[in-house]
Formats: structure tokens, C-alpha cells, sequence
């Protein structure tokens, strides 16, 4: 809109008795969201494990890592190696403490590329999110740590120079599980941050998804620049690996991509099962990983 547009406009607020303030607080925040190309999965492994972890989970999903240094990523000394495992299916940021871990790193479950970081943490907590860790530098760039309804930590993190990745073949989802208590107020507050969208809401999914095929759990999937979440609303009593997983990969061959895995020493701790429209399998990667692995189900 051009100077004498934004003049007409503000002289037609005027005449409906708008004021400026209450403008602003119908305005919707600016888009933090880059590409889900950029939000990763943050990993941790002994550093015995990192380049086992790295060989297995590039042999199983295509990819390269970058170089492994030996840094500071949190806000109170510590020493980890760093690297950035980038495939088709999605991103890893894989850390290998050296130290002990400074609370509450390691309990956060992906990092999210924004485009301000001081204007992305004053929107998460306009939509309901808690700061459990300020702002602080990195060798990089800048990070922070929040926690959305119902305990979903996440980072926010900015690079000081403007990465550029390729688009991903298949965007990853985050699994992300919740109870019934605080599962709407979660869904709320994360849509509003993300400007994202409930694509689908199923009160009655079935349970074999999350090992109990007796039961249905509530299944809701949200879709934004960020990239796809599923949220599983359940009671909390679930067989292991349920729950610990923390990414879903999809891949257009599950039996191609497995034998590739267990090849590299990932280990099969749900055999493939058919449900939803996709053919599922858990897996555990050397070090402890735990995710999901996913394709369309045949027709």
C-alpha cells in the first residue's frame, strides 16, 4: 500500500471511532517462521556415539553432516561437539556433551529458525508460552528456550548470517504428546504463535499408533511455516517407545528405508504397522535416538 493509501485508511478507522491501540491489538504479529527446512531435532548422544549416530542415520536417510566442532550452545559453561546432520527428510542438530548438561538443556525438542528472536519470544508469550531460558549469544547467532501449554519445550534460535538450505522432499513431524487437560490450550497458543492451521482433528484415532490397539487416543495435526506438528492427546499410560520418540520421517519406501537402517545398525523396536493411511515402523539409532519412521500405506 503506497503513503496516500495508508492516509485513506487511517482517516476511515478514524470515522468508524478506531482507535490506534485497539488496531494494534487486532493487527496479526509479523510471520517468525522461515522454512521448516530449517527446524531440527535436537539430539543428544554420549560423544562415544556421535559419529556411530551420524553414519547410521545418514546411511538410513541420504544426507551429509557438517564439520564437527567443540563449543559453548548454552548459556553457562559447558563443552559439547556440534554438527548439523541435513537429509531429504529432515534435520538433526546432534550434541555430544563433554560436560554435564546445564538444566534444562537436552529436555528441549527442536530448534525453530525465526526471523527476530526478541519479536519471536514477545509473541510466544502473547500466545500463552513461558521463557524457561532468556536470551543469550551462541557461537552463531542467538537462542532461547520456551515452554508451551501442557510442557512442550522448544527452542527459538537466529543466525547472525543468513542460512540458506534446500527445501526438504518430505517435511518431518513433530510428535508431540500431550494430556487431555492442557492439549487445547497447547493447540491454541502454538497456532497463534505459528499462524499455522489445525488441518484435522480425530477424537477417535486408532490406538495402535500408540501401541494399545484396543484404544482410540485424539490425534491432531497442525501445519504451518514451521512445518507439521501431531499432537497425540493421550492418558499417559503408554508402552514403551511411545512417547519418547520425538520426529516422524517420511520416506516414499518404509521396507527400503528400514533395511537400510537396520543395515546401519539401527535397531527395529515397533515392527511396521498399517493404520491412518501410512504404514509406520519405531526405531532406536545407535546412541539412543528414538523416532518414527513413516510412507503412504499401499492402495
Amino acid at each position: 500500500m503506497n503513503r496516500s493509501g495508508l492516509f485513506v485508511s487511517a482517516i476511515f478507522i478514524a470515522a468508524l471511532g478506531v482507535g490506534p491501540a485497539a488496531v494494534a491489538r487486532d493487527a496479526a504479529p509479523p510471520l517468525m517462521g522461515v522454512g521448516a527446512q530449517y527446524d531440527t531435532t535436537h539430539v543428544y548422544v554420549a560423544p562415544a556415539d556421535v559419529d556411530k549416530f551420524v553414519a547410521s542415520f545418514t546411511a538410513t536417510f541420504g544426507g551429509q553432516s557438517t564439520k564437527q566442532v567443540v563449543v559453548t550452545v548454552t548459556p553457562t559453561p559447558s563443552s559439547t561437539s556440534s554438527q548439523l546432520i541435513q537429509t531429504p527428510v529432515g534435520t538433526v542438530s546432534l550434541f555430544g556433551f563433554r560436560t554435564p548438561i546445564p538444566y534444562p538443556f537436552g529436555v528441549e525438542r527442536t530448534g525453530y529458525l525465526v526471523t527476530d528472536l526478541d519479536a519471536a519470544i514477545k509473541a510466544a508469550r502473547a500466545a500463552g508460552a513461558d521463557v524457561v531460558v532468556a536470551a543469550f549469544p551462541d557461537p552463531i547467532g542467538r537462542d532461547a528456550v520456551v515452554q508451551w501449554p501442557g510442557g512442550v519445550n522448544m527452542q527459538l534460535y537466529w543466525h547472525t548470517t543468513k542460512p540458506s538450505y534446500a527445501a526438504f522432499e518430505t517435511i518431518p513431524e513433530n510428535r508431540v504428546y500431550v494430556s487431555p487437560d492442557r492439549a487445547d490450550a497447547f493447540i491454541r497458543s502454538f497456532v497463534r504463535f505459528s499462524q499455522g492451521k489445525v488441518v484435522s482433528d480425530d477424537p477417535r484415532a486408532p490406538g495402535v499408533e500408540i501401541g494399545r490397539p484396543k484404544d482410540t487416543y485424539r490425534l491432531v495435526r497442525i501445519q504451518s511455516v514451521f512445518g507439521k506438528i501431531a499432537v497425540l492427546v493421550t492418558d499417559g499410560q503408554l508402552p514403551y517407545p511411545y512417547g519418547r520418540e520425538l520426529t516422524g520421517y517420511e520416506v516414499s519406501d518404509l521396507k527400503g528405508t528400514l533395511a537400510k537402517a537396520n543395515a546401519a545398525g539401527v535397531t527395529t523396536l515397533v515392527e511396521p504397522y498399517t493404520s491412518g493411511g501410512r504404514s509406520a515402523v519405531m526405531v532406536q539409532f545407535p546412541g539412543g535416538y528414538i523416532a518414527e519412521i513413516h510412507a503412504a500405506a499401499p492402495q
